[in-house]
């Protein structure tokens, strides 16, 4: 397994509600480190990240409406154009769970439609909250917004790390049902995680390990 074909899967993440600006720059220092694909964080950093990962290609990653989306359409959109100024290359922004949930369908689209417009965007179904019909009738919904990728979930996925099976039945119902790259986050800690995720149909990994994964594939390069 080549490092680089792992770290350009992995959106490098720190959305402690308490995390410090010194963990926040060290979230940076090592995505620079290893070259990992995005540095995702809660909204208050974007501005930081930004700074921090100028000029390089890492893509700054912010985290929006956790963790079911359920703010009025107009505080998400205005949510959306913040990020973006502040130098969001990629938005992750929970899809209404409720809403889906009620079947609330032309809601659903109408919203994730236009935030869609403002940046690329990669939706959060939270998966784990859904039936297999419903994490189809999300990641169709998200296709049709124009967004770039289902996501599973946020860090309070309802799936434990001992669950990741389960998600790995979820990220193919995705991938086929949307046709875009998909997103697989929640519990991913280990090298053998990723494994699991990327061979279930998993384009994206976000994980709060990235460091330690990329350490453990060296390791192992090592002991070939």
């Amino acid at each position: 397994m080549k490092l680089q074909e792992v770290v350009q899967t992995i959106d490098h993440t720190n959305v402690d509600p308490e995390a410090t600006e010194q963990e926040i720059k060290q979230l940076c220092d090592e995505a620079k480190e290893y070259n990992f694909r995005g540095a995702c964080v809660k909204p208050e950093w974007t501005s930081l990240v930004a700074e921090e990962l100028e000029d390089t290609d890492i893509k700054v990653v912010v985290l929006l409406d956790e963790p079911m989306g359920q703010s009025s359409h107009e505080e998400r959109v205005e949510m959306a154009k913040k990020a973006t100024e502040d130098g969001a290359d990629n938005l992750d922004i929970v899809m209404n769970i409720v809403d889906l949930k009620h079947e609330d369908y032309d809601k659903v689209l109408n919203d994730l439609s236009e935030i869609a417009d403002i940046q690329d965007t990669k939706v959060i179904i939270g998966s784990g909250y859904l039936s297999d019909s419903e994490i189809k009738k999300a990641s169709e919904l998200v296709k049709e917004s124009g967004a770039i990728c289902v996501k599973t979930s946020t860090a309070k996925s309802p799936l434990g790390h001992w669950e990741l099976k389960e998600k790995a039945k979820h990220l193919e119902i995705m991938k086929e049902a949307s046709g875009l790259e998909v997103k697989a986050a929640g519990k991913i800690r280990h090298i053998e995680d990723w494994e699991l995720m990327t061979n279930a149909g998993a384009d994206i990994i976000g994980t709060s390990t990235g460091a330690q994964i990329a350490e453990e594939v060296n390791r192992d390069r090592s002991g070939e």
